[in-house]
């Protein structure tokens, strides 16, 4: 059956890529979607992929030394000593994510942050390079992790949103606020998927915590009201959890400092859920509004993955794993969706 793939406006405002080569080509296939018949709204099933965390492994060496300074200069000890380690077959398993959204026919793609270790500029290059076979022929809607704003140089020259800019489109830009958050993306009559930015420069070593801007909450609660949104389906992406695994709150220096204000204006929505990474163990926590973290997407050994089947009145969302070289669903382990 065939599933509403287009929305019921094209973007108003989606920077392009740079101005390369992959820029140039997203955008003439952007450009090519826009022609294509809109397929009929609430006809069948929206197919959506949450995604996470995906730490797209860059060799230190690659990286500017100009940009190795403060913080960074720490990160990159963890990240030679450490981190790397967990993250050096990404690229296969990008790859090997790629295939899966084609086998599963993969409408819809949400990556909730992280694509970065130091949010230098090489890396996100490096990262939006290596999703291309993932976002391309599909909507992809993403947000900033904490380490691809990982500090405030990262906000100062707008590189997130440069590299980035071709997926972080609105359908509805006239109710973001002056940082251009939230956005919206509306798909048929069924689902409508809100980004939330919760990420921040954490100069600090030892600090590594989130805040959604309170002008950005308030604009967050007037998007549920909005009648082009409330009664829908409802996805809403953000980096940090506002949870962790066992329902606690997570620690000062490491989760979201304003956890309970979103938690608080997303219960306006009886059919909401949460759609986050940062943690990178996958998990979900029941509710209104229902919880799922991907975990990271490429971390060997803790790989996960949310797959969500949404039609107008129900939905279901169902777990995944990497096993032996491919991503594999859980269907045992499937989660109802509030309606």
């Amino acid at each position: 059956m065939s599933s509403p793939l287009r929305t019921l406006a094209r973007p108003e405002s989606a920077a392009p890529f740079g101005a390369n080569a992959l820029g140039s080509l997203r955008a003439r296939e952007n450009a090519l979607a826009a022609l294509l018949p809109v397929r009929k709204h609430g006809v069948g099933m929206m197919r959506v992929l949450h995604v996470s965390d995906v730490h797209v492994d860059l060799p230190v060496w690659r990286i500017p030394l100009r940009e190795l300074l403060g913080k960074r200069v720490i990160g990159a000890a963890n990240l030679v000593l450490r981190r790397r380690k967990h993250f050096l077959h990404t690229l296969a398993k990008l790859a090997a994510l790629a295939r899966f959204a084609d086998e599963q026919r993969i409408d819809l793609v949400i990556c909730t942050g992280d694509y970065t270790a130091l949010g230098t500029l090489a890396e996100l290059e490096a990262a939006r390079r290596a999703i291309e076979p993932l976002a391309r022929g599909r909507c992809f809607v993403t947000v900033p992790g904490n380490h691809d704003l990982y500090m405030p140089d990262t906000v100062r020259d707008g590189r997130f949103e440069r590299v980035f800019g071709d997926l972080l489109s609105t359908d509805l830009p006239e109710l973001a606020g002056a940082d251009g958050w939230p956005r919206v993306r509306v798909f048929g009559d069924q689902l409508a998927v809100v980004s939330v930015n919760s990420a921040r420069p954490n100069p600090q070593p030892w600090r590594s915590s989130g805040r959604i801007p309170d002008a950005q909450l308030r604009a967050l609660s007037e998007v549920l009201r909005d009648e082009r949104v409330a009664g829908r389906n409802l996805l809403i992406a953000t980096h940090y959890a506002p949870r962790r695994a066992d329902g606690s709150p997570d620690r000062w220096s490491h989760g979201l400092e304003n956890a309970d204000a979103l938690l608080a204006i997303c219960a306006q929505a009886p059919r909401s859920a949460i759609l986050h990474g940062h943690l990178h163990d996958r998990f979900h926590l029941p509710g209104a509004p229902m919880l799922f973290g991907s975990g990271s997407t490429t971390h060997d050994g803790r790989e996960g993955l949310w797959l969500f089947e949404i039609e107008r009145d129900r939905g279901r969302a169902v777990p995944g794993a990497y096993r032996d070289g491919a991503y594999q669903l859980e269907p045992t382990a499937s989660v109802t969706l509030n309606s």
